[in-house]
């Protein structure tokens, strides 16, 4: 497998620390408010690249972290008159609902930045004891330039990356480029004991701190937006590098930019949307299938278009698996199907083939449809019941590593709709067509969709 690594700027064969096992860190939400739309790409880009990895035989252990201690939690606790805590622990819960629709699995670790304030204070410390850090007036700020190799993973010199720190000047530091890596407490906000006094952390050594504990000094690979680059990541680097004297990470995954009417997403233009507002006009999995029809580093135009497309493209895939589910009942018993086995395992290599070139999810969605429509074609006839079992584990086994189809509609049918089915079918045995049709259009205002075939009824819901 090969994967873009932003910090040197071209594919890289994918190689793990130890063999077998990957550690994965995904930068995750600053928990004051609902998931938007750009929050929910890297969320579902770094799922599948979780699920890609298990797929591939890798033990990956995942950790995603909350970020639940910041000025906008503050903010938020002081408009409600309610505290920070009670801020986060409401919008860990919208989050939770939010993932769960779009069919995200939970990492195996979600660490949050009250949770980790020892380990903070230790890294800040030793990097003070190391001369990378400095205190002013009870808070503590990292000296950039001693860090020799800062700026390696953006690509910009330092007079660039000088340029943009000059909004956050402080006369407290020593230098422009210089970040806080622990905040003096301000009145009324929370704060923790620590040697330089009250306070909490800066947002940067959060990640550090968290991965350090979790999953140790290096690791295999971060990931995030593309908008995190700088400074939040290159500050990680930075500060954890000094720290341990080890190199952060081996891989640097970022994902691109969504744009919405091909304009950039920002409440001032008014084309600001949550996750939950797009999912109860079109539902969640659509909202997935637009985060995964893209590659991952290309950007990618959120419209009523697009989603509708989305919500379409997926009907087909939906419709292929319930149609396996239709030919299971009346497959054969034997019959030759090496041809078409040999056509599922090529579709199942192209998968893996377009995933492997740097989690290609869009030329692996290709594939995909087109194992659907092989699937399709083959089995407009009854086929040997193996041959069909075999297409559902193939198909099933690819929407899996991209996290497609997870919301299947039950097809347990109540007793009244499996005694309408069966007046129909009586109905139409007895030439009487237009209760037969009568039964159909009552059937499709309940949600049912009814499709006549050589092999009998197969039946769907809208």
């Amino acid at each position: 497998m090969k994967i873009f690594n932003t910090l040197t700027r071209q594919k890289e064969e994918f190689v793990p620390i130890e063999p077998g096992k990957v550690r994965m860190y995904a930068c995750g939400p600053t928990v004051y408010n609902y998931i938007h739309i750009g929050n929910a790409r890297p969320i579902c880009v770094f799922d599948t690249l979780r699920r890609y990895l298990e797929y591939r035989g890798y033990d990956v252990t995942f950790v995603q972290n909350f970020t639940d201690i910041d000025d906008k939690l503050i903010n938020k606790a002081n408009e409600e008159g309610i505290t920070v805590r009670e801020v986060a622990e409401r919008y860990i819960g919208e989050y939770m609902t939010d993932t769960k629709g779009l069919g995200i699995r939970p990492a195996d670790i979600h660490p949050r930045a009250t949770e980790n304030i020892d380990t903070i204070i230790n890294m800040v410390k030793t990097l003070e004891e190391k001369g990378f850090a400095y205190e002013r007036d009870g808070s503590v700020y990292f000296r950039s330039r001693r860090f020799e190799e800062y700026g390696k993973l953006s690509h910009q010199p330092l007079e660039e990356l000088e340029a943009g720190a000059r909004i956050d000047v402080s006369d407290k530091k020593e230098d422009p480029l210089d970040f806080v890596l622990w905040k003096a407490a301000k009145p009324g906000e929370p704060s923790w004991p620590s040697p330089w006094g009250e306070g909490r952390p800066g947002w940067h050594i959060e990640c550090s701190a968290m991965i350090r504990r979790h999953l140790g000094d290096t690791i295999d690979i971060h990931c995030g937006g593309q908008d995190l680059i700088f400074p939040h990541h290159e500050n990680e680097i930075a500060q954890s590098e000094c720290c341990t004297g080890a190199e952060y990470v081996h891989y640097w995954m970022h994902n691109g930019y969504i744009n919405v009417d091909n304009r950039k997403m920002s409440k001032s233009l008014g084309n600001f949307f949550t996750v939950r507002e797009v999912a109860e006009k079109f539902g969640y999995e659509p909202i997935k299938f637009m985060m995964l029809q893209a590659h991952y580093r290309s950007p990618i135009n959120y419209s009523l278009e697009v989603i509708e497309q989305c919500r379409a493209a997926l009907e087909r895939l939906h419709n292929c698996r319930d149609s396996l589910d239709f030919a299971l009942e009346s497959a054969l018993g034997q019959g030759d199907w090496h041809a078409f086995r040999e056509k599922m395992d090529a579709r199942a290599a192209q998968f893996v083939e377009a995933m492997d070139d740097d989690l290609n999810t869009a030329d692996g969605i290709a594939a995909l449809f087109e194992m659907a429509r092989d699937i399709n074609t083959y089995i407009a006839q009854p086929q040997p019941e193996e041959a069909v079992a075999y297409a559902v584990k193939r198909f099933d086994e690819l929407c899996g590593v991209l996290g497609l189809l997870y919301n299947r509609a039950s097809k347990d049918l109540d007793s009244e709709v499996e005694a309408l089915i069966a007046e129909r079918q009586a109905a139409r045995k007895a030439k009487d067509f237009a209760r037969a049709d009568a039964i159909r259009d009552q059937l499709a205002g309940m949600g049912i969709l009814l499709k006549d075939t050589p092999q009998g009824v197969q039946w769907s819901r809208k």
